[in-house]
């Protein structure tokens, strides 16, 4: 009996000390499982916040990317109607403008008034047609000189504009065209009005 009882009490010191083993161990087990679940909370809440800090960056540099091209394209808009009226101001100094037009007409009514009926044929011609020829010379060189100023305006601008900025090849060609136009009406307008080009025909 006393044997029996021995190894009774031996087989449940050894069931207890598996039981509080077991229970140990899965003490352990639960805590690293709670100690995971805790770094992955913070790992999860650490990383959000980033994702937004990007997000916004994001959405704060869209809209000055868009509005990049309206900043760079309104200089290009002025520039581009400047060579037009440029080329344009060209085109009049050659074929005319009314009120180059109106001045000549003005001038040889002046030079019909004040031209006297006995004065020679010389004087006449001179004062009705020459100052009037002279005075279309004038004002079609007032055109020319204002189109070649206005296409080398054009034309330096982006040296003085934003660094990097490159003009339109259409501004360019376009200016030029109206430098051109303004420099051949100019020296037409010179030579005309100094009687080198179709001066006043002899009158005896």
């Amino acid at each position: 009996m006393g044997t029996k009882t021995e190894t009774e009490k031996a087989a449940k010191a050894e069931d207890n000390s598996a039981d509080d083993s077991a229970g140990r161990s899965g003490t352990e087990a639960g805590t690293a499982v709670d100690a995971a679940a805790a770094d992955g909370s913070t790992t999860e809440s650490a990383t959000e916040p980033e994702t937004a800090t990007e997000s916004e960056s994001e959405s704060e540099s869209e809209p000055e990317t868009a509005a990049e091209p309206e900043t760079r394209g309104a200089p290009g808009v002025g520039q581009g109607t400047a060579a037009i009226v440029s080329a344009g101001l060209g085109i009049v100094s050659l074929t005319g403008s009314w009120l180059g037009t109106v001045a000549a007409a003005r001038e040889t009514l002046v030079g019909q008034l004040e031209t006297a009926a006995d004065s020679t044929v010389a004087t006449q011609v001179k004062e009705i047609y020459g100052d009037a020829w002279q005075t279309s010379a004038l004002w079609g060189g007032l055109f020319a000189l204002t189109a070649l100023i206005v296409g080398v305006a054009v034309l330096v601008r982006p040296a003085f504009g934003t660094p990097g900025a490159t003009q339109a090849p259409w501004i360019k060609s376009v200016a030029w065209a109206g430098v051109a136009l303004g420099a051949i009406g100019l020296l037409l307008a010179v030579l005309k009005y100094t009687d080198v080009l179709l001066g006043l025909p002899a009158t005896g």
